[in-house]
């Protein structure tokens, strides 16, 4: 993403095209702006990745449960479970503790991500409310 000022000189072309003093472009910006900038990018690059680790926490819960429902239906007491890239024979009760056991472990990360992903979207929120005050419309923060 490229986030930046679209305009950041107070000469330039004017939108009719003709060379002159272009508006809203005349404010100057400071090392804390760049700054600003720069977290925000920052930002935005894990919002995208927490979206991801999200959307995959939330496809292995299905999978959990996916796996969870097809052992009710099982009538076998040994089962096959799948440890990396090998399936083993394991009891089917200790398959069913095994899958709780991921299934909490990916609830609660996932519900630590999507903390983390609010907590993100309010700093987006600030630095947007910081920088569109200062810069209005030669700056743009949203997504192409």
């Amino acid at each position: 993403m490229d986030y930046g000022l679209s305009a950041h000189s107070s000469f330039g072309k004017r939108a009719d095209g003709k060379a002159g003093a272009s508006s809203g472009a005349d404010t100057q910006v400071t090392w804390e702006d760049q700054q600003n900038i720069n977290k925000f990018g920052r930002l935005n690059n894990r919002f995208h990745d927490l979206d991801e680790e999200i959307k995959a926490a939330k496809e292995s819960l299905e999978s959990y449960e996916d796996a969870s429902n097809e052992l009710i239906l099982t009538d076998e007491e040994i089962v096959r479970f799948q440890i990396g890239e090998v399936f083993a024979h394991v009891p089917k009760e200790e398959v069913e503790t095994r899958i709780e056991q991921m299934n909490e472990v990916t609830s609660k990360k996932l519900a630590k991500l999507e903390e983390e992903k609010e907590s993100v979207v309010a700093q987006m929120a600030e630095l947007k409310k910081i920088l569109y005050g200062k810069f209005k419309d030669s700056i743009n923060l949203e997504e192409d």
